[in-house]
């Protein structure tokens, strides 16, 4: 996002921030209706188009936001979704992807609430690991004429009754309503946005053995220290490292392996 759109979406973050800080709002059903306004925005490219128009007052924008969605969301939604469109967006676009942002962050905080947040952040993970092990099923999930009841009765097959309902929520909107985004990327914004609800870093770590918990402290503290910040380790094992371990953090990546230093060398070598 550009400047403008950047900023927008700051300000709106804080405005959802604020809305669920009160326990009077429904973070859950704020989500679902945050999704179900995405779903429409993205559906409706001159309506979009309308709510972003710079040169458009504001005002006039959010009160036509106001007539819309009168009666089909409540008032959190509805008072955030018409804020939003007083702001300036550099791209219609920059707008939903917003709102379904905001989504995201209201069906993460009611998982905090429920104090589930570590294992929706921990499911969304090893879900993208299966996901990325499976092109059957990344077929299937990402196949453009299936239809959206038969995706989420493979997502239930998958998940149902076996990782949190927050998870199954925010995997089942990325799967039905994918935007143009590729399955693999929604997961990690989404273990992103999970993080920094908990105010963390995320560090994927991959080695050729199961670390211990002692190996997986010394490392959370060594991390946090290197990147001035709370540090959430996602784990994967892979024997072909053969031995130390693979750190990315975004997109830097520090390499401890053995496969790493035998290709190094070979480079030399070569050279």
């Amino acid at each position: 996002m550009n400047g403008a759109s950047r900023e927008a979406l700051a300000a709106a973050r804080e405005r959802l921030d604020a809305l669920t800080d009160s326990t009077s709002v429904d973070a859950g059903k704020l989500a679902e209706e945050l999704a179900a306004v995405t779903a429409l925005l993205d559906r409706e490219v001159s309506l979009r188009r309308v709510l972003t128009d710079p040169a458009q007052p504001g005002e006039a924008k959010a009160e036509l936001a106001g007539r819309l969605l009168s009666g089909q969301v409540g008032g959190p939604a509805a008072d955030l979704v018409s804020g939003m469109v007083r702001s300036r967006w550099s791209q219609p676009r920059d707008l939903v992807d917003s709102i379904e942002e905001l989504s995201a962050l209201a069906e993460l905080t009611a998982a905090q609430r429920t104090g589930t947040l570590d294992d929706v952040e921990d499911e969304l993970f090893r879900f993208g690991r299966i996901v990325e092990s499976s092109t059957g099923l990344r077929a299937a999930l990402t196949d453009r004429s299936a239809t959206v009841s038969a995706k989420t009765a493979l997502l239930n097959q998958l998940l149902g009754g076996r990782a949190e309902p927050a998870t199954e929520r925010l995997v089942a909107r990325l799967v039905t309503q994918p935007r143009g985004r590729s399955l693999e990327s929604g997961l990690q914004t989404l273990s992103r946005l999970a993080a920094a609800r908990r105010d963390r870093m995320v560090a994927v770590v991959t080695s050729a053995v199961p670390l211990t918990d002692a190996q997986k402290r010394r490392l959370g503290a060594a991390l946090a220290k290197l990147y001035g910040h709370p540090m959430h380790l996602n784990l994967d094992v892979d024997p072909e490292v053969l031995g130390g371990i693979s750190v990315r953090v975004g997109d830097e990546i520090i390499n401890g392996t053995v496969a790493d230093r035998l290709a190094e060398a070979e480079r030399r070598l070569a050279g």
